[in-house]
């Protein structure tokens, strides 16, 4: 089937720790996989098949609540009994296997950690053991792959995340000048004042969300995008939702909060691809998931207010939203870097653009009067060891940020430094060996694609 027939598909995206067996029309299953490994299985014969997305090689043993289709070990079996019931042959099973990847520069520790290796060895010796045919494999490397099944045809497509542009480098190109951002940061729209406020008083206990709610109702689009947010799966209440009174006493004060700047925040992030995003909205659902995971980590440390940290997560790459235009001019140079990358995404930034995300982000944080300690964040997220503020907040988005850019692969343009990995999370008094079990209080499940 031709590229453009794949096109026509409806693609579904399998989320970390999690599977789909093919169902109903013809569809294109799709693993976008950095770390993560992803493993396609069909009998053509039966016309029945799936596509599996592991995390970690097997289970930690921490988790309060275990997922077990997030680890090779656990996972695996299970998507192997779901093509059984589902009337496929053990004997005339096919599998493929992408992932697994370690990204340039490689550090010391990324080849001691080896995440995405280990899962892929656990998995081929179970396939191993089971007499399944592994007919394709590419894992490991230094970029992130998607693999696609297409149950239409039970063909495979393993592709490099990065993709090389279409157009050569504007040979015209020079960097933004001061006057040129300026301009930039000016068309720039702000998040909504209602989510500037909560904001300011997040760390405070001057305020209460009742008193709030006359303003939430004011910007109808906010009103509307919180109870959606608080009757979706994301937070799977029993009942309706209908009002932020009953929000409020169904969800508690905190989690409200959340979902408050939450909506807001989805209306300043661009919902388009090109440029950053690699897919539709892909800089929202990079922020979304970056909070959730900032909470966690907060949480998991003991180290910073857990609510603060969602707030930092969900803002730290605002001003990726203000240099779009510029880097989708500078994409052609920033892909033929790539295979040489030192430093991270940041610098190469500021060796094309003359600037990065985070000066950007930080003079749009002073426009709107952000506090010092997430304006600190959203300079330094990428450095936090020069954070002076609040280095804990810094250090919790930071690592929040590289374990989404392994596990949420695919949604936008992001690489980030692991040189300095272990002295950054000593700064949180952790150690590389609880990284696995970090990863595993992580809702990888949640629906960011939707």
């Amino acid at each position: 089937m031709t590229p453009a027939a794949n096109d026509a598909l409806t693609k579904d995206y399998i989320a970390a720790g999690s599977y789909q067996l093919a169902a109903g029309p013809p569809r294109l299953l799709t693993a976008l996989l950095g770390t993560c490994v992803g493993i396609a299985i069909f009998d053509k014969q039966a016309g029945v098949g799936g596509l599996l997305h592991l995390l970690l090689p097997e289970p930690t043993g921490a988790a309060p609540t275990w997922q077990p289709v997030n680890y090779a070990t656990t996972g695996l079996p299970l998507f192997l009994e779901a093509l059984s019931q589902a009337g496929a042959d053990r004997k005339r099973l096919t599998a493929v296997i992408a992932g697994g990847a370690l990204y340039a520069p490689i550090s010391r520790q990324d080849l001691e950690m080896d995440i995405g290796g280990r899962t892929t060895e656990a998995a081929i010796r179970i396939l191993q053991k089971e007499q399944i045919a592994i007919i394709k494999t590419e894992t490991g490397g230094c970029c992130g792959a998607s693999l696609t099944l297409n149950t239409a045809t039970w063909e495979t497509a393993i592709t490099p995340i990065f993709r090389p542009p279409d157009a050569a480098p504007h040979e015209d190109f020079h960097p933004p000048s001061e006057q040129e951002l300026d301009a930039a940061i000016a068309r720039i729209s702000p998040i909504p004042q209602i989510a500037l406020k909560i904001i300011r008083l997040i760390r405070q206990d001057k305020y209460s969300i009742k008193d709030l709610e006359p303003e939430i109702w004011i910007d109808q689009v906010i009103a509307a995008k919180v109870l959606r947010l608080c009757n979706s799966v994301l937070v799977g209440p029993q009942q309706r939702i209908d009002s932020i009174g009953r929000a409020l006493v169904l969800l508690g004060e905190n989690q409200l909060i959340e979902l408050i700047v939450t909506a807001a925040i989805d209306t300043f992030y661009q919902q388009r691809e090109g440029g950053y995003a690699l897919m539709r909205g892909g800089l929202y659902r990079h922020s979304l998931c970056v909070a959730n995971a900032a909470k966690i980590i907060a949480a998991y440390t003991g180290r910073t207010d857990p609510e603060t940290a969602y707030t930092a997560g969900l803002l730290h790459d605002i001003g990726k939203v203000v240099l779009d235009q510029y880097f989708v001019k500078t994409f052609p140079l920033f892909y033929q870097s790539y295979p040489l990358r030192t430093g991270d995404f940041s610098s190469l930034e500021k060796q094309t653009m003359g600037v990065d995300h985070q000066e950007i982000g930080q003079r749009l944080a002073e426009l709107w009067n952000l506090p010092t300690t997430l304006a600190e964040v959203i300079r330094f997220h990428h450095y936090p060891e020069q954070a002076a503020v609040d280095a804990k907040l810094t250090h919790v988005v930071y690592l929040a940020d590289l374990l989404t850019s392994w596990f949420l692969a695919g949604v936008e343009q992001e690489w980030i430094n692991t040189e300095t990995l272990t002295s950054r999370l000593a700064a949180l008094d952790l150690t590389p060996a609880q990284l696995p079990v970090l990863i595993d209080k992580i809702p990888w499940q949640t629906p960011e694609y939707a």
